[in-house]
């Protein structure tokens, strides 16, 4: 029992904390509205082999984006288009990175890792990298996916989530997710964070919830991982959540 407690405890002070850490934000626009003068054709992914940014690849493509994708290892990737530059490199890797951004006219993040149980700041780095990147090269439009569970919605992944989830298998990432989210905040670009629910493959609905008071303090919400990218997608020319944090479910 005592051993119960003290769990319950860290869980909590955890979710508190990751609360404390991340962003807290009001949208500027309370109506959608255009970013102004936004007309991105060429976009950068970055995290493009992973579950949401094969989607954001392959619909970037279908909305006739030209589209390049910083991968580690080509090959994962598994997609041909004549729209598509694969580049081989390193988020970790300022060279690689400042190389993917020139020229982009918008990027977005999917970055992730499966290093779980170990401090890490792979994903606070390497954003680090890439608004350094977007900084000198003059891009200003930047959409990045973290997750439910940070700032303004913390505790808002569900019970499962808030106290076995991630307390036990992912609270070194989730705490990157802070830094990583903080490090956006304060790049003076024009920045978004998508914070999806739990993370399916499903089929892309093409409905879902988002803004203020999404996801759940007792039950678990899902979204599709295709639905996600569909959202990111849009917000690069969209407003309405500029300079803001947005939770995003079904």
């Amino acid at each position: 029992m005592t051993l119960l407690v003290v769990f319950l405890l860290y869980a909590t002070a955890l979710s508190v904390a990751l609360g404390r850490r991340g962003i807290r934000t009001t949208p500027v626009h309370a109506q959608p509205a255009a970013v102004a003068g936004a007309d991105p054709s060429r976009l950068l992914i970055v995290g493009a082999t992973g579950g949401t940014g094969r989607q954001l690849v392959a619909q970037a493509l279908e909305r006739g984006h030209t589209v390049t994708a910083l991968v580690r290892d080509p090959a994962a990737l598994r997609l041909d288009h004549p729209r598509l530059r694969v580049l081989q490199g390193n988020v970790l890797d300022h060279a690689s990175v400042v190389a993917a951004v020139r020229g982009q006219d918008a990027v977005l993040s999917a970055l992730g890792h499966k290093q779980f149980f170990r401090p890490t700041r792979i994903l606070s780095e390497g954003t680090r990298n890439v608004l350094s990147a977007m900084a000198a090269h003059g891009v200003r439009r930047f959409v990045c996916e973290t997750a439910l569970g940070i700032g303004d919605s913390a505790g808002r992944m569900g019970l499962y989530y808030t106290f076995l989830v991630i307390p036990v298998i992912v609270p070194f990432y989730f705490w990157d997710k802070t830094r990583q989210e903080r490090l956006i905040a304060e790049s003076g670009l024009d920045w978004t964070v998508v914070r999806p629910s739990a993370l399916t493959n499903g089929g892309r609905r093409g409905r879902y919830r988002h803004g203020p008071g999404t996801g759940s303090f007792v039950w678990t919400k899902r979204i599709s991982r295709s639905d996600v990218a569909e959202f990111m997608l849009n917000q690069i020319t969209d407003a309405t959540y500029l300079k803001a944090a947005v939770s995003l479910s079904w």
